[in-house]
């Protein structure tokens, strides 16, 4: 029986963010993210299915997902296309 990891809710992320004595703010600069975009995914307000909102609510802990950049995962799309001609 497996079980999902556990996720947090946007209050928890708010509580951990502010309880370490730093902004939001600055939590998305440090981690090179668009500030008012972190705020609206906190928010409730994006639906974080991809792009820059995806990666937010992943590194939160909202959500899970890889954080993967786009070149990456054309190289895993073109090994497996490769494994699949090779058969």
């Amino acid at each position: 029986m497996s079980t999902s990891p556990p996720f947090r809710t946007p209050e928890e992320c708010r509580s951990l963010i502010e309880g370490s004595g730093i902004s939001i703010a600055e939590w998305a600069r440090e981690n090179r993210f668009s500030c008012g975009l972190v705020y609206q995914v906190l928010e409730g307000k994006r639906r974080c299915l991809r792009g820059q909102s995806h990666k937010i609510a992943v590194a939160l802990g909202l959500k899970a997902g890889q954080l993967i950049d786009v070149q990456m995962l054309s190289q895993m799309l073109s090994g497996l296309q490769q494994e699949e001609e090779t058969m």
